[in-house]
């Protein structure tokens, strides 16, 4: 990318600068998009590739965005979206040719734009309520649908 970049630590941020030997025009955005990224918790390798892929996209929400829960409430929640040994959550991943990342009551998403609308839906029917068994027959059909595109 051949930007410079520093560590400002009185304002605790990292900056990032064009150098005169930068030749992509979007070179700052995409190093913007891998910091955010590998700062949400996303793996190193799923960070890279929104350096090197154009229709990667982040989307990030909350769950008291789709239902107000609280307190023991929210733990369940959160204990339906990951599922038993994280199964539900990479269920979802794989159906949808996504990555997610469950921090707290945040849930970050990096996929294409489509791919992250299924798994968005697939969360949300979590968070409403749905039980796995439904989404996971609906995820069956979401993968049938992309093996039949490609």
């Amino acid at each position: 990318m051949k930007l410079q970049i520093r560590m400002n630590v009185k304002r605790k941020c990292v900056e990032l600068k064009t150098s005169p030997h930068t030749t992509e025009k979007n070179a700052l955005q995409r190093s913007a998009d891998f910091l955010k990224a590998f700062m949400l918790g996303f793996d190193l390798n799923d960070a890279i590739a929104l350096l090197r892929l154009d229709d990667l996209y982040i989307e990030s929400f909350e769950i008291k965005d789709v239902k107000d829960l609280h307190g023991e409430h929210l733990g369940r929640c959160i204990g339906r979206l990951s599922g038993e040994k994280g199964k539900t959550k990479n269920a979802i991943e794989n159906a949808t040719r996504t990555r997610i990342v469950i921090a707290d009551s945040k849930i970050h998403i990096l996929g294409s734009f489509s791919n992250i609308s299924h798994a968005r839906n697939a969360l949300c029917s979590l968070i409403l309520g749905s039980p796995p068994g439904k989404v996971y027959s609906q995820l069956r059909y979401v993968s049938r649908r992309f093996a039949e595109n490609f």
